[in-house]
């Protein structure tokens, strides 16, 4: 497994270390050119080292590249053109930098001019290099006509005229998924730009199904737990909010997942109104990064409206992740980083603070019982609590049971037995509970 992780990192620099070829390539190429005029000449003794280090970090490149690629998350055809073209640039950054080597000179030699259309020849295989994998990056229409003439919709006058789906529901959709789901890269071959592509879905089943929460996978994804595999967006990109997914569920639910249609015309859409309102930035409203259900569209009052950003500095300042969901109130969603262990004696003080203020709280694999976690009890207002991969028993179960607020607990390979678990369903928010390989 620490094989793999350390794989898909060093496959992850490969987007990094590709513009080091770039810069280095295109620097040679424009010494070699600049130096045909006499101002310039002085440039040509330039021109080798630069090469060189175009060709090692090429080479670079395409190991990182092809490391990458073992990920699987690349259309196949695609992948294979940027894979040619980027061994053929490292191929001929290094026969370029060879006929400048001395040894080199004095068995074969060729015309200056020639050397130089040689490196006109090797910028535009960069050009074309570059192009694929922006391809692949972006979709293959992200530098085209079709982008260029694309027009903004305009903004509707009021939230009752706007197109749930046009106006609403596919931005969404595009923002949050159409990077990895759009036409020229469509992972799992699902395209999220059209509802069409929708109803078809992709290698499982149809993404959206009219009337069918259950049935439409796009919605089974962005509502899984984080730690699920099958979660979506994937690779730590920025999840939807609860307002988001409140649209989206209420327009394959309520909505039957159609287009063409504003939000006036459709039945007992007040229910998204707001959140539809804030959306499209209309004065009043406010579209929170976390809102909360649609079963339960008031906020909990017991939230402070302020917190002590001192803390949350001195949180940030030991490691610790702290983002604020949002500012009125102040919720605050916490993650102690994996290995982080007693160390969290620590942060209790910090943490102790703005109890009241943390509505998400993440200490997964820390190795931490329940004496680590006595503060618990003061986190009144968390709504989800991720504790899996902890040495916990049953004895957490009672200052977990006086957090009224909390709606998912993650309790996957603890020690907490199904007798334990059995006693949180006491809790009148608690909705879901995972609890995989724990203690019978």
């Amino acid at each position: 497994m620490m094989l793999l992780t350390i794989a898909t990192f060093i496959g992850h620099l490969h987007p990094l270390i590709v513009h080091l070829p770039i810069g280095f390539l295109a620097l040679a190429i424009l010494f070699e050119l600049l130096s045909h005029f006499k101002k310039f000449e002085q440039l040509k003794t330039s021109v080798p080292a630069t090469l060189f280090l175009g060709f090692v970090t090429a080479v670079l490149s395409c190991i990182f590249g092809y490391i990458l690629s073992l990920s699987g998350e690349y259309e196949i055809p695609k992948m294979s053109n940027h894979k040619i073209a980027g061994i053929a640039l490292a191929v001929a950054a290094g026969l370029l930098f060879f006929l400048t080597l001395d040894a080199v000179k004095k068995i074969f030699s060729i015309n200056r001019w020639l050397f130089s259309f040689l490196n006109l020849g090797v910028f535009i295989i960069m050009i074309y290099t570059g192009h694929q994998g922006g391809s692949l990056t972006h979709g293959s229409d992200y530098l085209s006509v079709k982008i260029i003439q694309e027009r903004e919709r305009k903004k509707p006058s009021s939230v009752e005229e706007a197109m749930l789906f046009e106006d609403i529901v596919q931005p969404i959709l595009i923002q949050r998924c159409g990077q990895c789901h759009r036409e020229g890269k469509m992972k799992g071959q699902l395209s999220v730009q059209t509802l069409e592509t929708l109803l078809k879905g992709g290698k499982t089943r149809p993404a959206v199904v009219a009337g069918m929460l259950n049935k439409s996978e796009l919605y089974n994804r962005i509502t899984l737990d984080p730690t699920n595999e099958k979660y979506m967006p994937a690779d730590g990109k920025t999840p939807l909010t609860k307002a988001e997914i409140e649209i989206i569920q209420w327009w394959i639910e309520k909505g039957m997942a159609t287009k063409g249609k504003k939000i006036a015309e459709l039945k007992n859409a007040q229910a998204i109104q707001t959140n539809a309102a804030a959306f499209l930035g209309f004065t009043g409203a406010s579209f929170s990064n976390e809102s909360t259900n649609l079963e339960n569209s008031k906020i909990n009052p017991d939230i402070p409206t302020v917190f002590n950003v001192t803390q949350i500095d001195s949180l940030r300042n030991k490691g610790v992740n702290v983002r604020v969901m949002l500012h009125q109130p102040v919720m605050l969603d916490i993650t102690i980083p994996s290995g982080f262990g007693t160390a969290i004696n620590s942060i209790k003080s910090n943490l102790r603070s703005i109890a009241k203020n943390v509505i998400w709280l993440n200490v997964s694999n820390n190795g931490l019982t329940e004496n680590e976690l006595d503060f618990l009890p003061l986190m009144n207002n968390l709504e989800k609590l991720r504790m899996e991969k902890n040495p916990l028993t049953d004895k957490i179960i009672i200052p977990i049971s006086g957090l009224h607020h909390l709606e998912a607990l993650n309790l996957n390979e603890t020690n907490v037995t199904q007798q334990g678990i059995e006693k949180l369903k006491q809790l009148p928010g608690l909705k879901r509970v995972y609890q995989w390989n724990v203690t019978k």
